[in-house]
């Protein structure tokens, strides 16, 4: 008897770790697919907990006579829809474009099942214990099985098996609680019964197994659906899904499904992202760029001799190993990550400038446009703050800004914010051919922006080898005409820590122009 019930407690255990698992499975994919991060996670975890309660109400028509044989049954549905959840997703992908209700319509009914599980087992053991220590130690079970499941998820399952492998281990667990459960406690069943959930067992396994050969060939063929041209690298790592592509000699660099740069007209993004406040500084030596894992910012920083640091701030190893070792990134870096000038840090952005003691000349962000909180989070008042501290007396700093037209009121903001934080701003702007309008802010600890734009449009470039930018460019790049939507006009908040406002411009941009 005490068997059966710590038998009946360490299936809980290990459900328990799969469930959480399989929310944030559910969660990435539809934060992958669908964007919006923050949106995602939450409405899929309150529908998965909300589904986990009905599953809860639902399990009391279970009949007394039933419930092993209906436990294992359940166990058996979960194991092949959490192992499959990649696969549908990415196939529907392929077919048929927009995966929302897929994804949704998935979260529901695994919620439904995983909420039968818990009143499923407390009933199984209410012989063994009496109802105090019955429900305590079977939800302590499961919240224990939590705790790992989301360690698991975090450190092993998603940088290192992705959403095609890491699925398949939930179904595993599942499969393995199912056949456990049987295995011990098949002399207790009637033989018709066994001949049933044995034929149950071999077919999952058979599914399984199946799922798990031919998975990966599925999830890559829905993977190129996303993309024009042939995927030549992908890799999820900790923070974002790297994917690069490739057709003749050009390729594009892709992060979470966005594009980042394009070998075909990269140059008048970095160009322009780089010479500028290079050019304006009076001796830039120490140079911190924030992102830039391609190495394409940096290569136009080494153009300068006067150089003699170039500090590089990147979250993601995956994506700055990337730039040092893959042959399409080095050929259009030049190598640059890898030059005896640069340190290569992986850590956030935000927390290095908090605990940094240095201080730099120009500080140049490359990141990912600011579509999410965390990203927004870099875009703050609070972290222009810290980049106003760590900067010289005449130090200069430069963001990308995502597009003045087709999220001007996003573009507004990060000019608005830098304002805030004490920079004199003059925005920037170029049309980059795979990427349509795009924008810079440049931010001053000195000078009126009347001063600034007049020296930026003053700069020579002849003494520095460019492909695209040059005096004439200065004066188009720094120009804008009247905002021809009346929305763009009006007023914006100032992006802070806690009033994460720039997301939402960003997401509520006229994208549907691009």
């Amino acid at each position: 008897m005490k068997l059966r019930s710590n038998l009946l407690k360490l299936a809980l255990f290990a459900t328990g770790l799969s469930g959480i698992v399989a929310e944030y499975v559910l969660s990435t994919l539809a934060t992958y697919f669908l964007g919006d991060s923050v949106f995602q996670w939450t409405m899929i975890v309150s529908i998965m907990l909300f589904s986990m309660g009905l599953g809860s109400r639902l399990s009391k028509w279970f009949v007394n006579s039933n419930l092993l044989q209906n436990f294992i049954y359940i166990e058996f549905i979960l194991s092949i829809l959490a192992a499959f959840v990649s696969v549908i997703t990415y196939t529907t992908s392929a077919f048929y474009g927009y995966v929302g209700f897929v994804i949704y319509a998935m979260s529901v009914i695994i919620g439904l099942l995983i909420g039968m599980e818990i009143p499923l087992v407390i009933r199984l053991n209410d012989e063994f214990e009496d109802l105090r220590i019955n429900v305590s130690s079977v939800m302590e079970k499961d919240y224990y099985g939590s705790l790992l499941g989301g360690i698991f998820f975090a450190f092993i399952g998603l940088p290192h098996l992705g959403l095609t492998y890491t699925p398949f281990v939930l179904g595993s667990i599942n499969f393995i609680v199912a056949c456990g459960l049987f295995l011990m406690l098949r002399n207790s069943l009637e033989p018709q019964l066994k001949v049933r959930l044995s034929g149950m067992s071999l077919a999952v396994l058979i599914l399984l197994v199946s799922g798990f050969v031919f998975a990966k060939p599925i999830i890559e063929y829905g993977e190129e659906s996303r993309y024009q041209d042939k995927i030549v690298y992908q890799k999820q790592s900790k923070y974002q899904k790297i994917v690069i592509t490739k057709t003749r000699d050009d390729f594009w660099l892709f992060i979470n499904g966005n594009q980042q740069l394009s070998s075909i007209d990269e140059v008048m993004y970095h160009e322009p992202l780089v010479h500028p406040v290079m050019k304006l500084s009076q001796n830039p030596q120490h140079v911190l760029v924030m992102g830039g894992g391609d190495g394409g910012a940096v290569r136009e920083i080494l153009k300068y001799k006067q150089v003699e640091k170039v500090s590089l701030v990147d979250l993601d190893p995956a994506m700055t190993n990337l730039g040092q070792t893959h042959e399409l990134l080095l050929r259009m870096n030049k190598n640059a990550l890898n030059h005896e000038k640069v340190e290569i840090i992986n850590t956030d952005g935000f927390n290095y400038l908090e605990g940094s003691r240095q201080y730099f000349d120009i500080i140049i962000v490359d990141l990912p446009d600011p579509k999410t909180v965390e990203l927004g989070r870099l875009y703050s008042y609070e972290f222009y703050r810290l980049a106003f501290s760590k900067l010289r007396p005449n130090g200069l700093i430069i963001t990308q800004a995502g597009s003045p037209y087709y999220a001007a009121r996003a573009f507004n903001c990060i000019d608005t914010t830098m304002q805030a934080a004490g920079f004199t701003t003059v925005p920037l702007h170029n049309q980059v051919l795979t990427l349509g309008e795009w924008g810079w802010v440049m931010g001053s600890k000195s000078g009126s922006k009347a001063e600034i734009k007049k020296a930026l449009q003053a700069l020579q470039f002849e003494d520095i080898e460019t492909q695209w930018i040059n005096h004439d460019a200065m004066t188009l790049i720094t120009s804008f005409g009247k905002d021809i939507f009346p929305d763009d006009q009006q007023p914006v908040e100032v992006n802070k820590v806690h009033n994460p406002v720039l997301y939402k411009y960003y997401l509520d941009g006229k994208w549907d122009l691009y």
